[in-house]
């Protein structure tokens, strides 16, 4: 029995609601976020290897760059080895949201605990801690516990 009632889950839920709304309303969506987000760590990226990586199509890669461009958040460069291909940079104004996502969830899990008393605050954060530190170790190694476990129940409940 699930005695978390999937409350990290729900809560998670909650602040992607939050993200989404707070990125709308700053003329974004989530699937430019990340294709802004793979342009900003690997300047100079193609639109070809942008398909590859973030799996999609060669019309969703084009509308994506075609828009962000006429927001601002990206240039192109053409590719002097390549005439059919560009280079994609991020601008300036797409190094603001540098960090919105996680800045955005910041906020929510700031305020999410501020109503909890310090020591409480303290216990519940070390706590977290552990549960995260476990579940990475399990997922690095491809999760064998708890696909045992899984194993184990048979069918879902």
């Amino acid at each position: 029995m699930d005695s978390s009632k999937r409350q990290i889950t729900k809560i998670a839920r909650e602040v992607s609601k939050l993200t989404l709304k707070v990125m709308r309303e700053e003329g974004i969506g989530t699937a430019e976020f990340d294709f802004i987000h793979l342009i900003r760590h690997n300047p100079g990226i193609t639109q070809a290897e942008i398909r590859e990586k973030l799996k999609i199509d060669k019309g969703a890669a084009a509308r994506r760059a075609a828009s962000l461009e006429a927001k601002g958040l990206l240039i192109r460069e053409k590719n002097p080895d390549d005439g059919r291909s560009q280079f994609l940079y991020a601008t300036a104004k797409a190094e603001k949201l540098r960090n919105s996502k996680a800045s955005i969830e910041a906020v929510f899990y700031e305020w999410l605990l501020d109503e909890l008393p310090e020591d409480e605050k303290t216990h519940f954060c070390q706590v977290l801690n552990k549960l995260y530190d476990r579940s990475k170790l399990e997922s690095r190694t491809g999760f064998p516990n708890v696909a045992s476990k899984i194993q184990d129940r048979g069918e879902y409940e």
